[in-house]
């Protein structure tokens, strides 16, 4: 069946499993139902949220993901590569054994290895498996059996693979089909292109993107383009694993609720906020690939920034799948710019050194040798960052990210102010530290006094929710909730084409001026906490990083 190409914002008959129109009541990411839609945050937010307003499948209104679904056809394409094996095939695994997956959904590896089944199932069976042979065995060849391989060249002169899908999905238009883009961002348009010549685009098929969405505004603006020239924004997915962590999800738990924090949740009471996403690995075998990504395209514009919403956005007026993204779209438009000699004053890079027994990231392992490009990429990136509204004007976002830290680790830090007038010696500002990893967590640092007569002795103890401990159950990786929400049609989670765009104009700037500075990164030794100037970022206002562990 084919289908014409659509403007990426026009408004197409929603079609429900049977056949029907879909009902309008859209859930969101925390359960529940509403049966309005939210008022948007532009003109061309306005049309989204209209065209996203319903869902055109079966859809589980409570939002957990926890019900089977009807079938359908998922379609990897890059689906023997490092993320399908790594992360998207145990994801689909865990889901499959907790019975989310309906009997008859498949899923369909594309790629250009000339594979049969039985060639892939054997690659994922001795490569992919999240289980110990002997565990659940039997649940494995359930799943395995599930899973098809299909050889295509996309962007190649060869079309004969597209024939075979084609021959593999034919007599399934009736299902949903989701295409999984686990490929480089430049393939996405002339994906979806031959798909659509395929004649393999149906209403009721999605595209899931993968990040990073472009190397700037002009180029993700090209590709929403390529891709919305095929599929309407309603049917766009744009992924970023961090919105499906338990801990981030229980960020809008935490702060809507629960009545205690809002009064607190402003400047008044809120000294700063630090964003820290470190990670111990370097780069080994993905110079190629790094030099032209960086820190701060590889993860500031995507997850950090997504963090950074999530705190400071205003309470939506509905729990609903546009409502909390119009909010994150104004977070995004209300970040104070920093451009020219203000990049100097407000933001650090850095890269590796070599460390103990560590090599630095010109020397690290790779199919070519370091180039000029390579000498001047960031490893590391630290951005000071204001929201300017009413409700945090003066606080500093501190975000942070780099490779070869002394740890991994992944978290939020709300630092709120001293208490108007102390009393007790040797008191120190609460904190709120929420851990998205490697244990995931929300610990409020009090201060209490120890145990003993005489003196009052004050030190800062945490309250501590481990979800693993509380809830006595396997934490799921943030790829299954949000695989499922894909499959539910459920876009709360997803990045709209506003919001990406709207984080690359404030990145952009910052882009330029470092690509158009004679300077280098500032060089830290592997496995130290990066370069000098993040801690002086932070102490000329007399503040310094959180590098506890709690």
């Amino acid at each position: 069946m084919s289908v014409s190409p659509r403007n990426s914002l026009s408004a197409p008959e929603i079609v429900a499993p049977d056949g029907g129109l879909a009902p309008s009541t859209p859930s969101g990411p925390l359960g529940g139902a509403t049966t309005t839609a939210s008022e948007p945050a532009s003109e061309a937010a306005s049309e989204t949220a209209r065209t996203a307003s319903g869902t055109f499948s079966a859809v589980d209104e409570s939002g957990t993901g926890a019900t089977p679904r009807h079938a359908a056809d998922l379609i990897v394409f890059g689906g023997t590569g490092d993320l399908s094996m790594r992360k998207l095939i145990p994801a689909l695994y865990h889901c499959d054994r907790d019975g989310r997956l309906a009997d008859e959904t498949r899923i369909i590896a594309m790629s250009r290895g000339g594979l049969t089944d039985a060639d892939f199932r054997g690659k994922v069976d001795a490569e992919a498996r999240p289980v110990p042979e002997g565990e659940d065995d039997e649940g494995w060849q359930r799943f395995l059996r599930r899973l098809h391989h299909v050889s295509v060249d996309v962007g190649g002169s060869d079309r004969s693979g597209w024939g075979a899908l084609s021959r593999l999905l034919a007599g399934y238009e009736d299902r949903d089909r989701v295409f999984y883009l686990a490929s480089p961002p430049m393939t996405f348009g002339p994906f979806c292109r031959e798909a659509h010549e395929a004649g393999l685009v149906t209403p009721r098929s999605r595209v899931v993107l993968e990040k990073p969405l472009g190397r700037d505004l002009a180029s993700a603006q090209a590709i929403n383009d390529e891709v919305g020239a095929i599929f309407d924004e309603r049917q766009i997915f744009r992924i970023d694993h961090y919105l499906g962590k338990e801990t981030v999800q229980n960020l809008l738990v935490l702060r809507f609720a629960n009545a205690f924090l809002e009064p607190v949740w402003n400047s008044l009471w809120i000294d700063h906020v630090q964003i820290t996403v470190a990670e111990t690995v370097g780069t080994p075998g993905r110079r190629g690939y790094y030099d032209h990504a960086g820190a701060l395209r590889d993860m500031v514009q995507n997850h950090l920034l997504q963090l950074l919403c999530l705190v400071a956005m205003e309470p939506p007026s509905r729990n609903d799948r546009e409502s909390i993204r119009d909010e994150k779209v104004k977070v995004l438009q209300s970040l104070r710019p920093i451009v020219g000699s203000e990049v100097d004053r407000f933001t650090v890079r850095g890269q590796y050194a070599a460390g103990d027994d560590v090599p630095s990231y010109l020397d690290e392992p790779a199919s070519t040798p370091p180039t000029e490009i390579s000498r001047r990429v960031e490893t590391y990136a630290a951005i000071r960052a204001e929201v300017k509204n009413w409700r945090w004007a003066g606080v500093p976002f501190y975000l942070r990210t780099g490779k070869r830290m002394p740890s991994r680790r992944s978290e939020i830090v709300v630092q709120f102010k001293d208490v108007p007038h102390a009393i007790f010696p040797g008191a120190t500002p609460n904190r709120l530290v929420l851990r998205l990893q490697p244990s995931e967590g929300i610990h409020l640092l009090l201060m209490a006094k120890e145990p003993g007569a005489g003196e009052v002795a004050l030190r800062p103890v945490p309250l501590s929710l481990s979800f693993a401990e509380t809830f006595q159950s396997r934490v799921p990786d943030a790829y299954e909730r949000l695989l499922m929400d894909v499959l539910a049609g459920n876009p709360t989670l997803f990045m709209r084409r506003d919001e990406v765009e709207a984080a690359w104009r404030w990145i952009d700037p910052i882009i330029e001026t470092w690509e158009g500075s004679a300077a280098l990164p500032e060089p830290y030794p592997a496995g130290t906490a990066g370069p000098a100037g993040a801690r002086e970022l932070l102490a000329r206002s007399g503040r310094t990083w959180h590098e506890e562990d709690l």
